[in-house]
């Protein structure tokens, strides 16, 4: 009889099968409660690894910290059903419970005892009454799910809003940090990742989502990022350690779960030596940050001993199959392995042994089905058969016998795999309750040795595209001189260099930019790129210029692309005007704010009111945030007269032959041409359709403005804007086709061909 259970549900929150989770990022199961005077509470758990966390705040940060973890599955309240999707979108697996599991007293219950402790204070989450009932909901669900083993979930981590630099859910999909509208496409995370372990890659994640603002703490990973640089070959031999570390917080995490294998325990003791090594490395280290970290490695020294003492090498990668204890350790495994594998010898010395005690040299020892082991006499010698030799069959020749000695050693060979079995799973289970124990010391190993990971990442990218260590100061000027974009620059073919620039925004004489010039010249990638250097800076990163000097900056907001959310009603210039709006809503005095093409979605005259206005309240806002305004609009280079702060830039090009060359360098003053037409052509618009957009251009550009738009192009209307292939140059197209009517296709020969379109060619110049 199969007894049979539920024993796990499996969701897409609470997975922890290596086959349903990608190495290099995290699985979280999120959680909100919603208060009554509008805050959120949020909670964030990843199974797979015990990270925890608990934040709260109001649902434009609750949306950034969704954005940002990005969680398999989201749990919430039943009645919060159309709310949640109305604020956050239908973009997420969503389960919902009901009310009574958020509630304040069950939810803190729940935590205190599966902390075990009397007071939550010690996790550093008082006043986040919110975010510990959204974690309290997470712990009943996952003993919904039939998820008893969490002793691997050690500590609560808060994550304050203060703490990190602002990006929206908007700016980090602007940005492109994690993931590109494109399939494939270049992202910054993809750029700048190269890290060597999973935990690592992991981490790099949550540092590009939630860069730092405290100053210490950035200059600490600066100062470690330098001194990596200056001593290779410790880099060098901590890369290498690291590399040997696999996924040590994941292993780690296995324990309690019970699903780590013999062959991934001892990948965890291999681990835990390199843990050793590092910490040898860098303790007493010139680098206070990087001292500090090694004195707080715990290698777990004699854990490790303990099994690479009792794990065999190259072990089965599933324990309930046995054979991965080694020689040794047990006594009586040693004496079951011995009489399972070492049976035939055992038998010739039985047998030789009877058959010198009874004198009968024929003496045999065989086998059957029916009464297992026997002793064959033949009957030449039966009178010599000892009394105490039990018969079991006659036959013609020989008669066959058992004894006690044989038929104990009989039984102890057929139960010596299930013996030999049940032995080494208790050895096992021993172990890993043994490891119980150091469960928080191995997961600080992980974190420290995942920080590790990025920082050398940090390392490396500084000295392999070079990379500079920029400078934070309490100031308002941003001062990048010749800046790159991190992500573009990489993606040119070989022996192409990008053009990097200069560029200042402060707030006493040049808070505000305005960009204008043509299309494709670069304009948006110089916005990203001034958004990204200071991002960087805020990891603790050096970043792509010959030199920074960075503000310390509260916010990042940027309004950049065309999208659309017709799901939810809105056209793509609603979309722009919400995440302007947003911006507007919360401008710091020490936020950056970066705007490409505001008012392109609607018609000229309202597009060029409503970014004229945008830039004047920001220029005239109290706190003058710094803000680099990127437009088609020409007519905003008349700010620059208006308004003591603003200052106009373009984009350089030169116009050769009718063909326009983007040089791509930023320089002061406005430009005047989009060079759209150009554009157009090079995007392979129809020669006719090209020539065609020239002459309206022409006639446009040739009446007043103040006639309006709507005047200029009624007198543009008519048969000349229904535009046909014979329309443009209809002499010339007359000739062709004449000339094409007059060819008799089945006599042309392949050279004749040639020389007719030759021909035509010529007729088109």
């Amino acid at each position: 009889i199969v007894k049979r259970g539920v024993t796990e549900m499996v969701t897409p929150g609470t997975a922890t099968n290596d086959k349903l989770l990608e190495h290099s990022s995290n699985n979280f199961l999120a959680a909100l409660h919603l208060e009554k005077d509008g805050l959120y509470g949020a909670a964030f758990l990843d199974i797979s690894t015990g990270e925890f966390f608990v934040a709260q705040g109001d649902r434009e940060y609750t949306d950034k910290l969704i954005m940002g973890f990005r969680p398999a599955e989201v749990i919430f309240q039943r009645q919060l059903q159309k709310r949640f999707k109305e604020e956050f979108g239908a973009r997420h697996y969503t389960y919902t419970l009901d009310e009574w599991i958020f509630a304040q007293a069950y939810a803190e219950e729940s935590l205190l005892r599966h902390f075990d402790t009397h007071s939550l204070k010690g996790f550093g989450v008082e006043g986040m009454t919110a975010g510990l009932v959204a974690a309290g909901a997470i712990l009943h669900y996952l003993k919904d799910t039939e998820h008893p083993n969490l002793q691997h979930i050690t500590s609560l981590q808060r994550i304050d809003q203060a703490g990190h630099l602002w990006l929206d859910r908007f700016t980090i999909r602007n940005l492109e940090l994690l993931h590109s509208p494109v399939e494939n496409g270049a992202t910054l995370l993809k750029a700048l990742d190269n890290t060597v372990t999973p935990m690592g890659a992991r981490l790099l994640k949550r540092w590009i989502v939630f860069p730092l603002v405290d100053p210490a703490r950035i200059n600490e990973r600066l100062d470690v990022v330098e001194h990596l640089i200056l001593h290779t070959e410790l880099r060098e031999k901590t890369l290498h350690a690291l590399r040997q570390c696999g996924d040590l917080e994941r292993l780690v995490s296995k324990i309690p779960l019970k699903k780590i294998n013999p062959r991934e325990l001892l990948q965890l003791a291999r681990a835990l030596r390199q843990v050793e090594v590092i910490k040898g490395l860098w303790s007493g280290s010139e680098a206070p940050y990087l001292d500090r970290l090694a004195d707080a490695l715990n290698p777990c020294t004699r854990m490790a001993d303990k099994i690479t003492t009792w794990i065999m090498d190259n072990p089965p990668a599933v324990a309930a199959k046995g054979g991965f204890i080694a020689p040794g350790v047990q006594e009586e495994l040693d004496s079951w392995r011995y009489i399972a594998h070492n049976g035939k010898e055992y038998l010739a010395q039985l047998q030789q042994a009877e058959s010198e005690k009874t004198g009968i040299p024929s003496l045999k020892i065989g086998f059957n089905n029916v009464f297992g082991y026997y002793l064959e006499v033949t009957n030449t010698h039966k009178d010599k058969v000892p009394p105490e030799w039990i018969r079991k069959q006659t036959l013609a020749n020989c008669e066959r016998y058992i004894t006690p000695e044989l038929k104990d050693y009989e039984e102890k060979i057929i139960g010596a795999e299930d013996k030999m079995l049940v032995i080494e799973m208790q050895l096992f289970d021993a172990l890993l309750h043994e490891l119980h124990d150091y469960l928080g010391h191995i997961q600080t190993d992980a974190g420290i040795l995942a920080s590790l990971d990025c920082l050398c990442c940090f390392a490396q990218n500084a000295l392999q595209y070079n990379y500079k260590k920029p400078e934070l100061h309490d100031g308002d000027e941003l001062e990048i001189r010749q800046g790159r974009h991190p992500v573009i620059e990489r993606q040119l073919a070989a022996g192409e260099a990008y053009v990097a620039n200069d560029l200042i925004l402060n707030k006493e004489e040049q808070q505000i930019i305005i960009l204008t010039g043509p299309n494709m010249s670069g304009k948006s990638a110089l916005l990203r790129q001034t958004a990204l250097i200071t991002l960087m800076a805020h990891m603790g990163s050096f970043v792509p210029a010959d030199s920074a000097r960075v503000p310390l900056t509260d916010k990042i907001f940027t309004r950049v692309g065309a999208s659309d959310n017709l799901s939810a009603g809105e056209s793509t210039f609603m979309v722009e005007m919400n995440e302007t709006a947003s911006i507007i809503n919360n401008v710091s005095s020490r936020c950056l704010i970066l705007l490409d093409e505001i008012g392109r979605g609607t018609s000229t005259y309202d597009g060029i009111s409503i970014a004229w206005s945008i830039a004047e309240f920001l220029h005239n806002a109290p706190e003058r945030p710094k803000t680099f305004f990127a437009t088609h609009y020409h007519e905003l280079n008349e700010l620059e007269g208006k308004l003591p702060r603003v200052k106009n830039y373009h984009v350089t090009n030169r116009e050769i032959g009718g063909k326009i060359i983007f040089l791509r360098q930023l320089a002061p003053g406005g430009s005047t041409h989009s060079f759209g037409i150009h554009v157009a052509r090079m995007a392979g618009m129809p020669p006719e359709l090209v020539a065609r957009a020239k002459e309206v251009l022409l006639q446009l550009e040739a009446k007043p403005v103040a006639e309006g738009p709507g005047a200029q192009l009624k007198e543009l209307s008519g048969p000349k804007m229904q535009l046909s292939i014979f329309d443009a140059h209809s002499q010339t197209f007359d000739e062709i086709r004449s000339l094409l009517e007059s060819l008799d296709i089945n006599r042309l020969t392949p050279v004749e061909a040639l020389m007719k379109l030759n021909e035509i060619k010529g007729l088109l110049r």
